[in-house]
């Protein structure tokens, strides 16, 4: 079991990067938190990693922190949630506010990541939500704003994306700066202000 590499950043693109290894190019698919929290190429990184074994498929996931890593082997217990769903997952909302999503059972919200379904999300809170106590200590002073406008956060989205930006991440830029009813250009403008690309 590989449990983390250290190297150099060789690319990195949308949930992809290859680390360098001591002249082994190692491709991991991670998310966008990840990719967005790593070095830039050529620089050293250290990258925790989870190894994928199928019949017909090996893939390494990585991630920039342990717990990161921890959350997504709870998401790949959930039935219906294979390792590249669970990206996706870790990729649609930040870490904090994904664990308060799940323990609130906020199923809504978290129906609105590319490919989780509505009925996925609801099993995924009702699997998990009294399974993550070991990080809701570190996110309980954290709470991600209820009061937001749903089409405000869509209509940003769509900005956001249309100006070069993935979906998912448009997605959690938008909604982490929705609170207290903001408009779409107040979302759009303090998304961009914060967006370190």
């Amino acid at each position: 079991m590989i449990s983390f590499l250290v190297g150099i950043v060789e690319e990195k693109e949308e949930n992809k990067i290859v680390l360098n290894v001591n002249g082994v190019g190692f491709e991991l698919c991670v998310s966008s938190n990840t990719l967005s929290s790593l070095p830039m190429p050529n620089e050293s990184a250290k990258v925790y990693t989870y190894m994928s074994v199928r019949e017909d498929d090996i893939s390494l996931y990585g991630f920039s922190t342990i717990e990161e890593r921890d959350l997504f082997n709870k998401l790949i217990t959930v039935s219906g949630i294979g390792p590249k769903m669970a990206i996706s997952i870790l990729s649609g909302l930040s870490l904090s506010d994904l664990i308060i999503a799940i323990t609130k059972e906020d199923s809504k919200l978290l129906s609105k990541i590319k490919g989780l379904g509505k009925k996925t999300a609801e099993r995924l809170c009702l699997e998990l939500k009294d399974k993550l106590d070991i990080f809701v200590g570190e996110v309980k002073e954290q709470t991600y704003a209820l009061d937001y406008d749903e089409d405000a956060v869509s209509m940003a989205t769509d900005t956001l994306v249309s100006l070069g930006i993935s979906k998912n991440e448009a997605y959690m830029l938008a909604r982490a700066n929705a609170s207290n009813n903001a408009t779409a250009e107040e979302i759009i403008s303090k998304s961009l202000r914060g967006y370190k690309g």
